[in-house]
């Protein structure tokens, strides 16, 4: 019996929770290799938020698709916390941003690092990924994926097995690790071959791709963050400034502040966690929403108040009324009640909505 025979390699997969990487994963395990899932926390990560938060998307099921992914491969998930280790991804992208706020070339070679640190770290031989060559117009275009192979370190321990044949030969494939032939030449958008690959390998369910999993792909988001950079004069944030950009209604009527709106009950009680830390609002004569006034320098004018306390009423079932009494809560939680009436939509610039 030949070593290699006698060797099971080890693989880690990056598991993102769609269907890519389950197939990357698949495959692998196919051809016998022990593969373990790595999913890199980096607080952007769109599923398990708003769709958990909200009402509207109560009908939802309620899974971490990357935990599920593994599940259905019967694999173990590692899910790797690098919330402050990715701030300097985002803040300083050596490559720049793509369409949005998303750093995604220097992403996807960040991770890809992380991964090459932890396969040494736990005796594993190579990486695995679920990229396509020509899917994303940042990260995986064909002369891209060798700047994530170098940047990275993995270099030829990074194999892609879903568009391996049309990428130059891995140390794996060299090795006789995994079987070159085996593997695909997929490219392009079209997700119709991999949708015809899962329903070959019994897989029916499975997330749907929709814009990415990060909500720096998503330009509203983005331009929420924006918006934070340039109030705040520098690029810094934490996670709860990441969270709270993923919740509510956000406007900014004027430049020292803005509001944060639930838009549902959900969104109230998710906003209700926050209460300690904002000057916040309801109005106590109807139902409506709780809104945080969000001041970078911590104070605002009376008039300021009056103002928040009019686009509180405005969003709330007294909108069409003469008169709301809206209860504000400093930071001391002494309230003050305004009786004020609600800012009509001509008041209600498109521009202070970020």
């Amino acid at each position: 019996m030949c070593i290699q025979a006698m060797t099971q390699r080890k693989a880690a997969a990056l598991i993102s929770g769609g269907l890519d990487s389950l197939l990357a994963a698949k495959l692998m395990l196919d051809q016998g290799i022990h593969v373990e899932g790595i999913n890199f926390y980096t607080g952007f990560c769109v599923e398990g938020h708003t769709h958990a938060i909200r009402n509207k998307d109560k009908n939802k099921e309620k899974r971490n698709n990357a935990l599920w992914v593994a599940e259905q491969l019967g694999i173990k998930l590692h899910i790797v916390d690098i919330i402050e280790e990715y701030k300097d991804v985002v803040i300083n992208p050596k490559h720049g941003y793509g369409a949005n706020l998303n750093p995604c070339l220097d992403c996807k070679g960040f991770m890809v690092r992380k991964a090459l640190e932890w396969i040494q770290q736990h005796d594993f031989d190579f990486i695995v990924t679920g990229e396509v060559v020509g899917q994303r117009p940042m990260s995986q275009r064909k002369d891209t994926m060798p700047v994530i192979a170098r940047e990275s370190g993995a270099r030829d321990l990074l194999l892609r097995p879903l568009c391996a044949r049309i990428l130059p030969e891995t140390l794996p494939e060299r090795e006789g690790w995994v079987d070159r032939n085996k593997l695909l030449d997929f490219s392009g958008r079209n997700r119709k071959p991999q949708m015809a690959l899962a329903n070959q390998l019994g897989f029916n369910d499975y997330a749907q791709p929709a814009g990415g999993c990060c909500f720096l792909t998503d330009a509203n988001y983005s331009r929420k963050l924006a918006d934070l950079w340039q109030v705040r004069g520098e690029k810094r944030y934490e996670i709860d400034d990441i969270m709270l950009l993923k919740v509510g209604r956000h406007v900014r009527p004027r430049p020292h502040f803005k509001l944060i709106i639930g838009r549902d009950d959900g969104e109230n009680n998710f906003l209700r966690g926050y209460r300690n830390r904002f000057v916040h609002m309801h109005a106590s004569s109807h139902r409506g929403p709780l809104v945080l006034l969000d001041a970078e320098s911590g104070t605002v004018s009376e008039n300021d108040l009056l103002l928040a306390a009019r686009l509180t009423a405005r969003f709330g079932k007294g909108r069409t009324d003469d008169e709301v009494t809206v209860s504000i809560h400093d930071l001391s939680d002494m309230v003050t009640e305004y009786k004020v009436a609600p800012l009509h939509p001509d008041e209600l610039p498109q521009e202070w909505y970020l």
